[in-house]
């Protein structure tokens, strides 16, 4: 028995060591402000001295090789949490501004609303505008998938439909720099910060389904006015905490679904953990099984009529995008 508690205790430190020397020297390697030399040395020194510890648990000497992996790591946590967040910077142009809300009774004002004519993927003629909308003509709540990667990851949108006004589409994305972008493996280590945009649809939905050729879909969510205007608000609120405060923008933590989903519980009242939320290809079938989306239909006949990209192209990039691309979907 003693035998065997003590293999379990070297392979759980085994463990542990690995998946803690994996981490700091991944965060030296993408944080450290200095040239790719001196970080590749950092993080391949890290490296080596988490091997030699793992080595050393089968030596004499393994608690002094202990005490000397704690006390480098104590140093890299310590540097870790000195790492915060910019609030200014040479932004990408689409992601230059931070939307803010005021409500004022029902009248709700948008400050910083994204408009802009797409030419290119990466080129288009900047508009930034100040919108009101009156929530009581709030009539609804829509979710649009936007597949960038294959059938398993893409970029979540949540829109506002009004009866007298253009709905407004919310995105979570990534804060880049002008020459950064984005990455999933980078974004775990305080690379970006997060920014919420409140965008025309034919601005943030056009340029996925026209200019980059994504694969979008949009599913009509089954919920009430009254709690589309407690989403809605709660998008808000996030936004002028946003502006107040930046925050990193974290892959798997703090991203497009985990912002969202949390907003989510004022429509849903227990949202738990689901492995489609990591895999958010898959939340339509998170939201199907979920009771948001029509039930009348099975999910792969809502799937399949759930498809954007033909009428968005047929319609263009111009006035009436959004009534153009929900013509043909079933409401809920």
């Amino acid at each position: 028995m003693t035998k065997i508690l003590n293999v379990l205790l070297i392979a759980t430190l085994i463990l542990g060591l690995t998946i803690l020397t994996a981490w700091a020297a991944l965060a030296l390697w993408y944080r450290l402000p200095f040239g790719m030399p001196i970080r590749a040395i950092s993080a391949g020194g890290f490296a080596l001295l988490g091997l030699s510890v793992i080595a050393s648990l089968f030596r004499p000497s393994r608690l002094r090789a202990l005490a000397t992996y704690c006390l480098a790591l104590a140093t890299t946590l310590f540097w870790w949490t000195t790492l915060t967040p910019p609030s200014q910077a040479n932004w990408a142009p689409d992601v230059a501004r931070q939307v803010t809300g005021e409500l004022n009774g029902d009248q709700l004002t948008l400050t910083n609303v994204r408009n802009f004519d797409w030419q290119t993927p990466t080129e288009a003629t900047e508009r930034w505008e100040t919108r009101s909308y009156d929530l009581a003509d709030l009539q609804g709540v829509d979710l649009f998938m936007s597949y960038w990667a294959g059938p398993q990851m893409a970029h979540m949108i949540v829109s506002f439909d009004f009866a007298d006004a253009d709905p407004i589409a919310w995105s979570v994305e990534v804060r880049r720099q002008v020459g950064g972008g984005f990455s999933p493996i980078a974004d775990l280590f305080k690379s970006n910060t997060l920014v919420i945009i409140a965008a025309d649809e034919r601005d943030v939905v056009g340029t996925r389904s026209n200019v980059r050729g994504e694969d979008v879909q949009l599913y009509r969510i089954d919920t009430t006015p009254e709690k589309a205007r407690a989403l809605l608000l709660k998008y808000v609120q996030a936004s002028n905490r946003l502006a107040a405060q930046p925050h990193w923008y974290n892959s798997l933590l703090t991203n497009c679904t985990t912002v969202v989903l949390d907003m989510i519980r004022t429509i849903v009242n227990e949202v738990p953990l689901d492995w489609r939320v990591v895999a958010n290809g898959y939340l339509p079938e998170y939201a199907y099984d979920r009771g948001v989306l029509d039930s009348r239909l099975t999910l792969t006949e809502l799937r399949d009529r759930s498809h954007i990209n033909a009428a968005a192209k047929a319609h263009g990039l111009t006035a009436g995008f959004s009534a153009a691309i929900r013509q043909d979907l079933p409401k809920p």
